[in-house]
């Protein structure tokens, strides 16, 4: 489960949690393994059952040990729950319970079908490695990475209000990794009317990805009919909302699992001031400014013991690392009723 929980961490977060999975013979060696990567690419219990069978190994008969219980449904992919029966697995071991509702079953679809399976090992470092990915999923609304490119002294546009680019071409290919992960991206209609994004995804050559995200304008102020943002393929959406959890409610209604606020300060402060923030990613510039805007509004923190408290991500290539000339910081909030290190005992912290 150590290996299964390791792989897990090499996966990307997003719409779908974090997930490894390992299948050992019946001597206990290893016979394959396979971790998640992300939305619509297999899930880890179907990777590890395509290694197997791509280096020849028989699973029939082996165990499955698998860091959150197989799912149940039909989505992007297949069930893993049939998956694994089909394969002729004996025996699954799951760490925690997945209790979505359109995934949830896949145990006890197992235990129908003959397969041994236990459940709980490990739960607890499963549900932390997952815990804002559940958070999100029982609320029914999206997975919310808040993206920022900001110079070291965390401005993202100079006191004359310029803003392209504090960050490098690297960085900012790298942010584009994450549109096209992302089902929508959204900005603040401030955003649009001053900097006129596309907000398109795009590779290190600037040409269009294949996979595009819904590009949302979230304000109450009209995005003019030749914005760069509405494009002209039809996956623009404004809405005239300002209310970060009625954002999340109406793009959920849409389909939208993961969403990514691009800015500007107002609508990322929003979301990371009601809690709603489940990933940030900042890239850091080696710049001084001096002066300007800051990459966050309205914090609503006016003491040290109001601060929202972040740990750092070791998921996706690291909590820090360089993308070209600039710095990559990758972060989630500290859980609930746990402490972060280094915090002085007796200071409060809120989540998100």
């Amino acid at each position: 489960m150590d290996l299964a929980l390791d792989l897990a961490r090499k996966g990307i977060r997003g719409a779908n949690p974090l997930v490894g999975a390992v299948i050992l013979d019946p001597a206990g060696a290893v016979l394959s393994s396979g971790f998640h990567r992300g939305a619509g690419t297999a899930h880890a219990e179907a990777d590890a059952l395509a290694n197997a069978a791509a280096s020849g190994a028989d699973v029939t008969g082996a165990t499955m040990v698998v860091t959150l219980e197989p799912c149940n449904h039909t989505g992007r992919t297949g069930p893993c729950s049939q998956a694994i029966i089909n394969a002729g697995i004996s025996r699954v071991i799951y760490a925690a319970a997945d209790s979505t509702a359109d995934a949830a079953g896949g145990a006890a679809a197992l235990a129908a079908a003959g397969v041994s399976v236990d459940g709980g090992l490990m739960a607890a470092e499963s549900t932390d490695l997952n815990h804002r990915w559940i958070r999100a999923a029982q609320e029914k609304r999206p997975f919310v990475t808040v993206k920022s490119a900001q110079s070291l002294d965390g401005r993202t546009a100079a006191e004359d209000g310029t803003s392209q680019w504090i960050t490098g071409t690297a960085a900012r290919t790298d942010g584009h990794s994450i549109r096209t992960r992302a089902d929508a991206v959204v900005v603040g209609t401030g955003t649009v009317l001053v900097d006129n994004p596309q907000l398109t995804a795009r590779n290190a050559a600037g040409e269009d990805a294949v996979q595009q995200p819904l590009r949302v304008a979230a304000g109450h102020r009209p995005v003019p009919d030749d914005a760069a943002i509405r494009g002209t393929d039809g996956r623009f959406l404004q809405l005239f909302e300002h209310d970060p959890a009625e954002i999340c409610r109406e793009l959920y209604a849409r389909g939208v699992r993961h969403l990514m606020i691009e800015g500007g300060a107002t609508v990322a402060g929003a979301f990371l001031r009601a809690g709603l923030a489940d990933e940030l990613v900042a890239y850091i510039a080696p710049v001084l400014l001096g002066a300007g805007t800051p990459a966050f509004a309205n914090l609503g923190v006016h003491t040290l013991s109001d601060a929202s408290r972040w740990r750092w991500d070791e998921t996706d290539g690291g909590a820090a690392r360089l993308v070209g000339a600039d710095l990559r910081l990758r972060l989630e909030p500290v859980p609930a009723g746990t402490q972060p290190v280094d915090v002085p005992a007796g200071t409060q912290q809120l989540e998100g």
